[in-house]
This record gives C-alpha cells, structure tokens and sequence, in this order.
C-alpha cells in the first residue's frame, strides 16, 4: 500500500470521526481565517467552519481584546462582500474599530436586545440564515441544551457562530466545538514613531474537540496573525532596509 493511499484512507477515517463526534461537513471551500501556527491544533489543521465557538472573559479590559480577536476572524469570514450579524445586551466592541481588521462597519449588522434570553433567541434563529457568514452573541451563561441547539442550527445552515461570555459565573459543559480565552498583550512598537502598536493577544484555546489545546502569543498585523517573535523581526528587517 503505497503512502497516498495511506494518507487518503486516514483522511476518511478522520472525517468519519468527526462526523459522529459532531462535525458536519462543509461543503464550501475551506476558509484561510490567517491565524498562523495556531492553525495546527485544529482537526487537519482547518478552523472548524459551520460549528459554534466559545470566546470567555472575565474583565472588561479582556471582553474588548476578545471581541478584536473575534473580528479578526470574522473578518476572514465575509470577505468583502459577506455580511455578519452581532447580538447583544451589552455591546464590548467599538464598531469604528473593525476597520483595523478590514471590516467595513456596514458589513456588521449589530442588534441589541434588552436581556440575554432574547439574545439567546435571536442568535437562534439568525444562525439559521444561510446568507449570514457569521454570528456573534454576548451573553454571560449557556446551557449545554442551549449551545446544542446552537449548534444543530450551524449543522443546518452551515453558519459559523461565536458566543462571547463576558463575566461569567459558572464554568460549565458546553456543546462548543471549542472554548477560548482571550488576554490583552502590551503593544509592540515596530517603528521609531509614537503611538499604538499593532493589536497582541495572548489567544489560549483551552478545549478544541479533536484537536489540541496550546497557548500563543499573537499579533494583528497585515490582515493576520503573526507570533508576537516573528513581528520583531519582521520589523528589524524593515528597519535593516530603510537604514
């Protein structure tokens, strides 16, 4: 048995497995969402699309890195002429600043309700429209009954969803594909000139199903992420060019 036939015959088995452990299937091309080494701890290093995302944050300060790491992704999502939709009780994020990600703000439809259970609602039945690329809801607590049906509408709809808990109470079991965490880094100067540098995070998948946690230390930069290391020099050599 030669070693493509090998290789083939594993890439069906693991799809198989990922089926019955919850993965539908996406029937479109797969996305490059530019996240780097961080790809690798995915199943065959793919982001797992039409699946719903779990984003946790204890503080207001980690709530507004989250939602730009978010963006980040979601930005990969619409391209230059999807749409997404944000729901909310309580919005974190600045939309002005999505242009920082390559999001026009007009591409976000951002509604927001009076209590969570009508976010809950909503994200329900926005995820179900095939025409969306992606869904964000913020909400403190979801049951596993709730996140199932989440994520039973994604297997429909083929949708990616991302739920933001910001302050929450209690650490339970979620149907999520994943679960994320979220931490502001000091940003990196790469030139002589004051001012901000470009976004940090320090993005920790904690559970990824059929995959493999890890911790990273990332940067926005160029419509994507790099390691925070390979920024610098990157930044060095600019700089070794320009004298």
């Amino acid at each position: 048995m030669t070693s493509i036939k090998r290789a083939d015959i594993m890439a069906a088995l693991q799809t198989d497995i990922l089926r019955l452990q919850g993965f539908k299937p996406v029937n479109s091309p797969a996305v490059d969402m530019g996240l780097g080494p961080i790809k690798d701890a995915f199943p065959n290093a793919t982001f797992p699309l039409g699946a719903v995302h779990e984003f946790l944050s204890s503080t207001t300060e980690d709530a507004s890195a989250t939602g730009g790491f978010m963006a980040g992704l979601v930005s990969s999502l619409i391209g230059k002429t999807g749409a997404a939709l944000w729901i909310s009780c309580a919005r974190t994020l600045f939309p002005p600043a999505l242009k920082s990600f390559g999001i026009q703000p007009d591409r976000f439809i951002f509604v927001d309700l009076k209590n969570e259970k009508d976010v809950l609602w909503a994200m329900d039945e926005a995820l179900k429209c095939g025409a969306l690329a992606a869904v964000v809801g913020e909400m403190q607590e979801i049951s596993f009954t709730a996140s199932r049906r989440l994520q039973l509408a994604v297997e429909q709809s083929q949708v990616t969803g991302f739920i933001l808990r910001n302050r929450y109470r209690h650490l339970n079991t979620t149907a999520c594909v994943s679960r994320w965490k979220i931490t502001s880094l000091p940003s990196e100067q790469v030139d002589d000139l004051p001012g901000i540098g470009f976004p940090a995070w320090r993005v920790e998948l904690l559970r990824i199903r059929n995959g493999r946690s890890g911790v990273w230390d990332m940067q926005w930069r160029d419509g994507k992420l790099v390691p925070v290391y390979k920024s610098l020099s990157i930044a060095q050599e600019q700089q070794q060019k320009t004298g």
